[in-house]
């Protein structure tokens, strides 16, 4: 699936708000190796450099386009970019650091992934994630409700995943025996957006990538114009023309 990097990056300060608090919580004064998995276009890499100017630094991501975007932005101290599948890649070397924002809710089995990505950390290593948990907003079940309402429901029913995050008690049931310390919260933003039927812009750049890939030209044009007809009846403007787009996260630090 390529992804729309520009597209991707018009709400570029509401997809970081989110890393930046991640990174916030990461008690590490000094580690070697940091892995951002899922590092997209490398905006939040470049913030982990910032923060240990002195670590080796690895932005991983399976988008050719995205690793361009974050090359074109210049090398950046300490970091190296890597293009590899996110659910089959394995550290050569234990990192003391995972990272990842908003990028393994495209992996199914969690139960085993976040196990085994505790479990490649160094010693005292850190495994940090935030995830999006909005599937039960209208954002997402108007996709289904789309795609279960027109021509492309046989073609496009299997490529939605309705579910792709577990409730965070689930999270800590998988990974409470292999972390000595563990937090998990979620956070509802109460994003406020400019632009005509900006969430249908906001769900373009993520969750709708794989639904449109699918599609030809026409269908595609077609599936968005029911869709954000649909998104504008759930997200009507206020008075003074924003839009109010709340976005549950999913946050957990897991200390191996």
């Amino acid at each position: 699936m390529a992804w729309d990097v520009s597209q991707y990056l018009k709400f570029a300060a509401e997809r970081q708000r989110p890393a930046i608090e991640l990174l916030g919580r990461v008690d590490l004064a000094a580690p070697r190796l940091v892995h951002d998995l899922g590092c997209g276009a490398g905006n939040v890499t470049r913030l982990l450099a910032e923060r240990w100017p002195n670590a080796r630094i690895l932005g991983v991501d399976s988008s050719p386009e995205m690793l361009a975007k974050a090359g074109k932005a210049g090398p950046g101290k300490g970091i190296e970019w890597v293009e590899a599948d996110l659910g089959g890649w394995s550290p050569p070397t234990p990192p003391d650091l995972m990272y990842s924002n908003a990028a393994l809710h495209w992996l199914d089995g969690h139960d085993e992934l976040f196990p085994r990505l505790v479990g490649v950390l160094a010693e005292d290593g850190v495994l940090a994630v935030q995830m999006p948990r909005n599937f039960d907003e209208p954002s997402h079940t108007c996709i289904r409700d789309t795609v279960e309402a027109g021509p492309w429901r046989e073609a496009l029913l299997p490529k939605l995943r309705l579910r792709p995050v577990a409730a965070p008690e689930m999270y800590y049931r998988w990974l409470a025996p292999h972390a000595r310390r563990l937090d998990i919260w979620e956070t509802v933003y109460q994003q406020v957006l400019e632009g005509e039927n900006p969430v249908t812009e906001f769900t373009k750049g993520s969750i709708l990538r794989p639904i449109l890939a699918a599609l030809d030209e026409t269908q595609a044009t077609a599936f968005l114009a029911d869709y954000g007809r649909r998104i504008r009846d759930a997200y009507p403007p206020e008075r003074d023309g924003r839009t109010l787009f709340p976005f549950r996260r999913l946050f957990i630090v897991a200390t191996r």
